[in-house]
């Protein structure tokens, strides 16, 4: 295990989508209030200003109706190819209280309208990476992933 995976979650998946599609499917709330948490969560509110130094803000509920919100600041945007964003910041470089992880989205694509989709969180330290796994990443990125796969079938 290198330095740089020993603290790094990833999932990865195809789609039978292109990578247009997905990339719309992050970078637009409405479309993210449909599938970026697993149900019986979900978003009650996105605010996302896609640009290197913007920030974004993503309020979750549980099926209590609780509210938890995440903000961060994107730190990389190549369209329809890379999403970086990270929760370190909560806007225009103003320190978070305290960092999770780094989050990178990789849209390759394979021809034939299909997408390599790559998810990976980066985490500061090893503690976090495994609160992080606790917390159910594989099973919970898993399944908004298969959300967001049906919502592509749609779009």
């Amino acid at each position: 295990m290198t330095a740089s995976t020993q603290h790094e979650l990833v999932l990865v998946r195809e789609f039978d989508a292109p990578r247009e599609k997905i990339y719309k499917a992050w970078t637009n709330p409405d479309l993210l209030k449909q599938w970026f948490v697993p149900r019986p969560w979900g978003v009650a509110d996105a605010t996302l200003d896609v640009r290197p130094g913007g920030s974004s803000l993503v309020v979750m509920h549980d099926p209590e109706g609780n509210q938890y919100p995440n903000r961060g600041v994107y730190l990389e945007i190549i369209e329809n190819e890379k999403i970086v964003f990270t929760d370190a910041y909560t806007s225009a470089w103003v320190p978070s209280e305290k960092p999770f992880f780094t989050g990178v989205i990789l849209l390759e694509d394979l021809g034939n309208g299909r997408t390599r989709y790559t998810a990976k969180a980066l985490h500061w330290r090893a503690e976090d990476k495994e609160a992080h796994e606790k917390m159910g990443f594989h099973e919970g990125w898993g399944k908004a992933a298969d959300q967001l796969a049906e919502l592509l079938a749609k779009m």
